[in-house]
């Protein structure tokens, strides 16, 4: 079965470029924010970009920002075996090096919220936690 739907999937693509339909200013799609929030340990990445196979845990989102004597250790050359990031967006700096679920551990930040244990009703409730 394939699941497709023209409307959704090019919204989808819209809004993660950031050109989509989104009545909030300043939106942007945050790919390392979403990696560690659905892919903590980078088992998806690992799956599809063998090239980085090597690289352990959530590193495996940020690449770029590991020592090269982790990516030597993990058999990456970035320009060479993988490819240097065309763009670095501001964003995405407060969540390099955080671990999903625990503790950042750089400069004391937090991790990025968990919410995959709530139910529906905690997105669509008016009531929201901090």
């Amino acid at each position: 079965k394939v699941d497709y739907d023209v409307c959704s999937n090019y919204g989808n693509w819209l809004y993660s470029a950031g050109i989509g339909n989104d009545p909030r200013d300043n939106r942007k799609f945050n790919m390392i924010k979403q990696g560690l929030d659905y892919d903590g340990n980078g088992d998806y990445v690992r799956l599809w970009v063998p090239e980085l196979q090597g690289i352990k845990g959530a590193d495996i989102h940020t690449p770029w920002a590991l020592s090269s004597a982790a990516l030597s250790q993990a058999g990456v050359t970035l320009g060479e075996t993988y490819p240097q990031p065309v763009v670095t967006a501001p964003e995405w700096s407060r969540h390099i090096h955080q671990r999903p679920g625990g503790s950042a551990h750089s400069r004391g930040r937090r991790a990025p919220a968990q919410h995959k244990d709530r139910g529906i009703d905690f997105y669509f409730s008016r009531k929201k936690d901090s």
